[in-house]
């Protein structure tokens, strides 16, 4: 998905690992004001990683989405609001039967205001006991992004009907419209 240029867009760019790439790519090309969705990998030690080596949990990669998104649209705070709202901050290295540190909660910062502000967050969240857990979720400076081969982008909205989008990924954009309907495109 990917929305021309206008003037009036000022643009920031949020690289972000909650589980599987499948997921968070699914919920923020829902957004309006998201102008892309890439999924990927980041945060480890091999250059130019296949899923099927990041799956292995050996290079230390996490699948992660790189958000680009028209900040007179939605902020770097709604995209972390929603962010935590779509996956489970509080499990080290797992969402559901996902496992290992390659679906590791992570939020990569591209500049010293998102480190700031993503950690201010998390610590209100876990000051006001929003979940019953401490968040676990790392705020690290932003590494080399590496994209995902081309059959993972867009996946859901190309394999919808796949066992795994069907009973992992629908109930988290369901829950997601809900929650963000305020937030969500135009259809």
């Amino acid at each position: 998905m990917s929305t021309p240029p206008t003037d009036t867009q000022q643009r920031d760019t949020a690289i972000l690992g909650g589980g599987c790439f499948w997921c968070v790519e699914a919920v923020y090309e829902l957004v309006d004001g998201v102008v892309s969705v890439e999924s990927g990998y980041s945060g480890g030690s091999v250059t130019n990683p296949t899923y099927k080596e990041v799956c292995s949990g050996t290079t230390g990669h996490a699948e992660v989405c790189r958000v680009v998104f028209d900040t007179s649209k939605v902020s770097y705070a709604d995209v972390l609001q929603m962010f935590f709202a779509a996956h489970d901050p509080t499990t080290l290295n797992r969402q559901g039967n996902d496992v290992g540190t390659q679906y590791r909660s992570v939020i990569f910062t591209v500049s010293a205001e998102q480190r700031e502000t993503a950690l201010a967050y998390i610590k209100q969240l876990d000051d006001s006991k929003t979940f019953p857990d401490p968040i676990v979720t790392q705020v690290v400076d932003e590494e080399v992004f590496y994209p995902a081969e081309d059959y993972h982008q867009n996946y859901y909205e190309q394999n919808g009907g796949q066992p795994y989008c069907a009973f992992v990924v629908r109930p988290k954009v369901e829950k997601f419209q809900k929650q963000f309907a305020n937030k969500l495109r135009s259809k």
